[in-house]
């Protein structure tokens, strides 16, 4: 099997999420481990990690192993996840299976057997490369406030200094620069930059919000580019109205940083 696979496994209980690591990677595999489902949503909505393999337990803080599997695939995400689970019930495997789960494998569990099911989800159930969407390129070179942005080379200057994004931070960006100027709404954000639906609840639009203003924005000052309409969205500007009122934007325009 490829050293290059990488496997994420979410399990709150260290011990045994200790114990998952090291015997994956004494087959060579490369292994993330987070404790809690919203921990697994954000590694896999930051794009930095490419992962190969989801092993995914069901009684997680902060929301369930189902939820955690059904919005993976409602982002529209076919990395093959393998439930680990206590639940024995049929209903129970039913139900993971519903919301997307490739298998399921209750414990205890054999060692031997979860390594058996992680090699065959690799070899039959190889995913669609998630980073193999290609940038569109109708906007190639932008410049905003101290920013230089080269779209199709994924190269960013700030004050002459090269400032590394993650994959998902490139596509926000390239989708407000694409629509500067335009109330962007919340749902169309999750629709075209997530590939989810707009309905679902996440927190994950308003985190990266804050990450891109982070970078972009003077430290604790309003925002100026990456704003806030209450209850409607956001919308990027590239020249800001100075004639505005320090604190607020036209229209209702909140620039609060959080």
């Amino acid at each position: 099997m490829s050293a290059s696979k990488h496997i994420l496994v979410v399990e709150d209980e260290r011990h045994l999420a200790v114990g998952i690591k090291f015997n994956l990677e004494a087959e060579g595999f490369q292994v993330t481990t987070v404790g809690d489902g919203p921990s697994a949503l954000r590694v896999i909505d930051e794009g930095e990690n490419d992962f190969d393999l989801i092993v995914l337990d069901l009684m997680l803080p902060g929301m369930s192993g189902y939820a955690v599997c059904e919005t993976i695939r409602s982002s529209g995400n076919d990395v093959p996840i393998l439930i680990l689970s206590a639940r024995t019930l049929t209903e129970d495997r039913t139900r993971g299976f519903n919301v997307g789960a490739s298998q399921y494998l209750t414990k205890p569990f054999d060692l031997d057997e979860l390594l058996s099911r992680v090699k065959n989800l690799l070899t039959h159930f190889p995913r669609r490369r998630f980073t193999e969407r290609v940038m569109p390129t109708k906007i190639t070179s932008f410049e905003f406030s101290n920013a230089k942005i080269d779209f199709p080379r994924f190269h960013l200057q700030i004050d002459g200094k090269e400032v590394q994004l993650t994959k998902r931070e490139w596509e926000l960006l390239h989708y407000f620069v694409e629509h500067e100027g335009r109330l962007i709404p919340r749902q169309e954000l999750l629709q075209n930059v997530w590939q989810m639906p707009g309905h679902i609840q996440t927190r994950a639009v308003d985190q990266f919000i804050l990450r891109l203003r982070k970078i972009f924005e003077k430290e604790d000052a309003p925002p100026r580019h990456f704003l806030t309409v209450r209850d409607m969205g956001y919308r990027f500007v590239k020249q800001p109205d100075e004639s505005a009122t320090e604190g607020e934007g036209e229209n209702g325009i909140e620039a609060e940083r959080t």
